[in-house]
């Protein structure tokens, strides 16, 4: 009886660190391609990073759920503070594992004026490893225009969300666009 509760735990163990081990081989990291993407948006479109590879520069902002507190105050962030993000030379999204009608409804009721995408199987926000019991953790990634990871903001406040993003584009050197 001992022998099979010390199998069982050394079985356990083993199968532990092949998947903190798995993990850790898929964290992307600064200087890594961005996984590329095709999502339908709360706007009806389908968004593909491939076709901002060589033109322009990409901000990816990953949230856990629409309709919930954090995530309406990161939405209504980036919504009031879009003009001067446009500013920018980039094209800015947030994305979710929630489906493509809810982030819809969403954008409507925080008055987003960029597109939130949907990820409902998951696959892409696996790719970027922010995938986790269903929904996707909150991080935010820059994508240079040759499709670089420039940026990961693991520590998003949804609170200063735009502003931080502002400043993360003027230290990255996003350059600014002529209107």
């Amino acid at each position: 009886m001992q022998y099979f509760a010390i199998a069982s735990l050394r079985m356990l163990f083993i199968a532990a660190l092949s998947l903190l081990a798995a993990f850790a081989h898929a964290e992307l990291k600064v200087g890594d391609m961005a996984p590329d993407f095709s999502l339908a948006a709360s706007d009806g479109q389908t968004y593909n990073l491939s076709d901002y590879r060589g033109k322009q520069a990409v901000v990816l902002a990953w949230f856990p759920r629409a309709f919930t507190s954090g995530c309406t105050v990161e939405c209504k962030s980036l919504a009031e503070n879009g003009e001067q993000i446009r500013k920018f030379d980039v094209s800015y999204f947030m994305a979710s594992t929630d489906p493509v009608e809810k982030n819809a409804e969403f954008a409507q009721d925080t008055g987003a004026d960029f597109p939130l995408l949907s990820d409902p199987d998951g696959k892409v926000a696996t790719a970027y490893g922010v995938f986790t019991m269903g929904f996707a953790r909150r991080y935010t990634y820059y994508i240079d225009v040759n499709g670089v990871i420039s940026h990961i903001d693991s520590a998003v406040k949804p609170s200063t969300s735009a502003e931080d993003m502002i400043a993360n584009l003027e230290k990255l050197g996003v350059s600014k666009t002529d209107s």
